[in-house]
């Protein structure tokens, strides 16, 4: 699994014109499943991120995590984070799960995120989404498993 995580003040997905998800300050969590990807592995990014400190302590340094802050979390999924760009100038994506893995590993990953009681927005995914965000700082961290 693969996300980029972006710590943001405000975030929000919509489509077709409907917002359908929003968040305060948190997390916006762009999340790919890849080629032999399970839903351990899609848990195991979920709890790395629940704990991973990105956010300012009383001193401003980063030393705190989503679950220190009650921040929240916008999940939204993007096979594009599977680009493989060394040959020409056309990414390819073949690294990706398949959709059917791929929605069912975005699901337990956002679904295991609420389990740890964090506030949880989600795109849709498949969908073309139209995503806004204030990203705070800027943060952005790429994580893998």
């Amino acid at each position: 699994m693969r996300a980029l995580v972006q710590r943001v003040s405000e975030a929000s997905v919509s489509v077709d014109g409907a917002m359908i998800g929003q968040i305060g300050p948190g997390l916006m969590v762009l999340v790919c499943a890849m080629q032999g990807d399970d839903e351990s592995r899609a848990r195991a990014l979920a709890d790395k991120l629940s704990r991973l400190r990105i956010f300012r302590d009383d001193e401003g340094r980063m030393n705190r995590a989503l679950a220190d802050t009650g921040g929240a979390a916008l999940v939204v999924s993007q096979f594009t984070l599977a680009a493989d760009t060394s040959r020409g100038n056309r990414p390819g994506f073949s690294a990706a799960a398949p959709p059917e893995t791929g929605e069912l590993l975005y699901n337990a990953f956002a679904d295991r995120l609420s389990e740890l009681g964090h506030e949880t927005a989600r795109g849709r995914f498949g969908a073309e989404m139209q995503v806004a965000l204030v990203n705070d700082g800027p943060v952005t961290i790429w994580l893998e498993n």
